[in-house]
């Protein structure tokens, strides 16, 4: 990603309504379907600053990787411990058979051979292990926030779901989330299409649109993996071996 995604990232991954109620709808998606042992051996991929770390954390022994440095040293700081360089896909000296968890949470769109991605971390997985996967919808919503992110794809749930039964994994649980916004968000990037607006800049709106668009967001932990979820602007899944 740019310099300047980390350097926001940084600013705003304790304010901004995105991260605030993505990480609850996580946290239950998890505690639902997850059925992880106690105290399991989790590992985040792609963890940026850290800012999921805490929230991963509910459920066992975590260990992370990221591969820039700046987002590395705050992620290194916020868990306590050194976090990982291991580049995808390969994952260099990461643990085989060894994680119960695996997240990558918006992630594997960064990856060109995605699929050889999901091979390396299905290889880390311990028996009964599984990887929670974020990723962002619809490659028709493409603009410069998907420049700026080095993104190389958006998915459809076929997409994602064809990417992750090649690699030998199936999805449980596969569906959208951030569907409540979605008209919004799909709107905002239209408009910028149209009018040639720059939509990269990933700052909290003001407080109280930020207030508002948390609460709204963050419904949608009561939802995601319960009821067929509206088409929304990220995908969610977890990857089991077959």
């Amino acid at each position: 990603m740019d310099r300047i995604v980390y350097d926001r990232m940084a600013a705003h991954d304790s304010t901004h309504w995105w991260y605030r109620a993505r990480r609850d709808i996580l946290a239950d998606y998890l505690t639902r379907y997850g059925a992880l042992p106690k105290n399991a051996k989790i590992l985040e991929i792609g963890c940026g600053t850290g800012h999921n770390l805490p929230m991963l954390a509910e459920f066992g022994e975590i260990d992370a990787t990221e591969i820039d440095p700046a987002a590395r040293e705050i992620a290194s700081e916020r868990l306590g411990k050194p976090v990982g360089a291991a580049p995808l896909p390969e994952l260099p000296g990461v643990p085989r058979k060894h994680y119960d968890l695996i997240a990558v949470l918006d992630v594997v769109e960064h990856i060109e051979d995605d699929v050889a991605a999901l091979k390396a971390m299905a290889d880390c997985l311990a028996p009964g292990g599984k990887i929670l996967i974020a990723v962002p919808a619809h490659a028709w919503l493409w603009s410069a926030h998907d420049v700026v992110n080095h993104h190389h794809r958006r998915y459809s749930k076929a997409t994602l779901k064809s990417a992750i039964e090649t690699a030998g994994l199936k999805p449980e649980k596969l569906g959208y989330f951030n569907s409540l916004l979605f008209p919004l968000a799909a709107a905002a990037r239209i408009a910028g299409r149209m009018t040639g607006r720059d939509d990269s800049d990933d700052s909290p709106p003001p407080k109280l649109v930020n207030a508002l668009f948390e609460k709204i967001f963050r419904l949608e932990r009561h939802l995601v993996g319960r009821v067929p979820m509206t088409p929304g602007v990220s995908i969610v899944t977890l990857a089991v071996p077959r």
